[in-house]
């Protein structure tokens, strides 16, 4: 499949810069695949689509403040985008890469420096002169760059789930923003299993896809990680005849990367470099959360390969002429 297939237009101004004061307060757009009818409603109705027996799959990985400002000596900013923060050497998207040379020194806030090396398969090595605890304290909220604003006091909580609790993504899982507390209790009140995974988003999720040919994409590894707990409630909704949703496209590549057969997964963790594109056998899902996708992105194939392009992409312009939110901090779509 090439990838210019999966680019679509729509208006800038969709892309929502702030939250919602009330993360529920969303709007919610249904596709029921079985008959392809398109509805709206708010996200906080979406606990009527949930039955007593069904299993609520999220992602519980909290974001880190990975994005780093400094300056060069000559007083040009720069900005590092830790990739990951474990080793002496780490792997970093620094802008503008191609001026900044290996072995520079930057300042970081804080009074902290990096040292630049060489290229890494992505980004570059850089080093820190502190501990990296001491330097994520003067860290950003790593907002995504069609977010055109600097982050603020507010971002460090709304961009976060409200069930958040094992640091180490670069981005959040927003599919899960729409959720509150008082949401997931009345889901749960209904006999609905709650069960959380673990994968920290990161440059896999995020990264832009080049080749035109899109069978050709490699996917940058995450951490991820599911329970034996989590497991065995997974497998005996399935078992009993319940629906697992899948909240965000990271709790998919996660249920998918722990299915051994149709309907069952392992309690297991390691890295995935799972690709869901069109085409796909779906082992484990049945229904899915998530927000509205980058064009050309490997979360829209994603969504394609559940929804069936055609239905997506029919999806996708219902809620542009509707003037639905997009992206991180936008609005929310149910795939029944």
């Amino acid at each position: 499949m090439k990838l210019s297939e999966f680019i679509y237009d729509f208006p800038k101004e969709l892309i929502a810069q702030e939250p919602l004061r009330e993360r529920d307060a969303s709007r919610l757009m249904v596709l029921d695949r079985a008959i392809g009818q398109i509805s709206e409603r708010v996200f906080r109705g979406v606990e009527e689509y949930l039955s007593e027996g069904d299993c609520l799959v999220l992602n519980d990985t909290r974001v880190i403040p990975v994005r780093l400002y400094g300056e060069r000596k000559t007083g040009a900013k720069v900005e590092i985008f830790l990739l990951d923060i474990e080793g002496e050497k780490l792997k970093a998207l620094v802008r503008p890469s191609k001026r900044v040379k290996e072995g520079e020194i930057i300042s970081l806030e804080g009074g902290f420096e990096a040292e630049i090396l060489g290229n890494a398969e992505i980004g570059r090595f850089i080093t820190l002169n502190a501990p990296i605890d001491k330097i994520l304290e003067y860290g950003h909220v790593p907002l995504p760059p069609y977010i055109s604003r600097k982050d603020n006091q507010r971002d460090k909580n709304d961009y976060q789930t409200v069930y958040s609790c094992n640091p180490g993504a670069s981005a959040s899982p927003t599919a899960g923003l729409h959720f509150t507390d008082k949401l997931i209790d009345r889901i749960k009140k209904k006999g609905v299993n709650v069960v959380y995974i673990t994968l920290h988003t990161s440059y896999g999720t995020f990264a832009p896809v080049k080749e035109e040919k899109i069978e050709d994409h490699v996917m940058y590894k995450e951490y991820y990680s599911i329970s034996e707990e989590a497991a065995e409630t997974i497998n005996t909704s399935k078992r009993n005849g319940g629906r697992v949703f899948a909240v965000g496209t990271t709790a998919i590549r996660v249920l998918e990367t722990a299915a051994i057969k149709k309907d069952r997964v392992k309690a297991c963790s390691g890295e995935t470099g799972l690709f869901i594109y069109p085409g796909y056998d779906f082992k484990v899902v049945d229904a899915v959360i998530t927000n509205f996708h980058l064009p050309g992105s490997t979360l829209l194939m994603l969504v394609s390969a559940f929804a069936g392009k055609k239905r997506i992409f029919e999806a996708y312009q219902k809620a542009i002429d509707l003037k639905f939110r997009f992206f991180s901090y936008g609005d929310a779509m149910l795939i029944l």
